[in-house]
């Protein structure tokens, strides 16, 4: 029953399961559809409350492997070329893929110096850590939302990462907010889209996004905008969970901080 755990990648969203039935060695011989009919008495066994309307052997393979591209768990079967995007369950419920993927979030945090960050917003409000790019629309997206939350007084506080590594003049522009005199200022300015006519350039902005490279890369942040919440990772411009996230009660946010 091990094999055909395994293979039950429960990402699927509709009631339609198709499973690995791959024979090991010591069902060779044994008719394909015999071995089919177990594992489909494997699942119901494993997974009592699971309602499917097709099950059958699907395109995976021989063994299967995870990875974590960037903060995001895959899966691998080299036997047959399949790369998986899915979560997996166990037998309990448990979202194995979730439990590694906030594994692999606390390791990149603590590859994370917070003083280092360029910081946006009060103090005192709940704090996001931002890997962002002012060449990103949907980093310029999400800073409008910022905004409409902070007039509704709910604001946040951004640790602020620049990726310079995906835009044509996001270096420029991230350098230019850093070496202004008032860097929450330039910063918001050019999100709302201003062009400045010329770019501020200094050695201290300079090496912060040179510094700020070389952290996104480490932790493998390859798109934007990238935010950890609560030592969570969310990757892209997510407003329905930032909406969660910012609805919470105020002693819940500070208990996660």
């Amino acid at each position: 029953m091990r094999n055909y755990r395994q293979c039950l990648m429960m990402a699927m969203s509709a009631a339609v399961l198709s499973c690995a039935a791959t024979p090991s060695q010591a069902e060779t011989g044994r008719d394909t559809a015999t071995v089919v009919a177990g594992a489909q008495r494997a699942l119901h066994q494993t997974f009592a409350n699971l309602h499917f309307e097709d099950f059958g052997p699907s395109p995976i393979k021989g063994p299967v492997y995870q990875a974590n591209a960037g903060g995001r768990i895959l899966y691998f079967a080299p036997e047959s070329g399949n790369l998986i995007f899915a979560a997996v369950y166990d037998k309990d419920g448990v979202n194995l893929t979730a439990l590694a993927q906030d594994d692999a979030v606390r390791k990149r945090l603590a590859l994370i110096d917070p003083a280092k960050a360029l910081a946006i917003g009060p103090a005192g409000a709940p704090t996001v850590i931002e890997f962002t790019d002012p060449e990103c629309p949907y980093c310029r997206a999400l800073e409008k939302f910022w905004n409409a939350k902070a007039a509704e007084g709910k604001p946040v506080r951004q640790l602020v990462y620049f990726v310079s590594n995906i835009h044509q003049g996001s270096a420029a522009k991230s350098e230019h907010i850093l070496c202004s005199a008032d860097k929450e200022k330039a910063f918001h300015a050019l999100y709302a889209g201003a062009a400045p006519d010329k770019l501020l350039t200094c050695p201290e902005g300079h090496a912060k996004v040179a510094a700020d490279a070389a952290l996104t890369s480490q932790i493998g942040v390859s798109g934007t905008p990238t935010l950890i919440i609560d030592g969570k990772l969310v990757a892209g411009f997510q407003q329905g969970e930032l909406e969660q996230f910012l609805d919470r009660p105020k002693a819940a946010v500070r208990a996660q901080r």
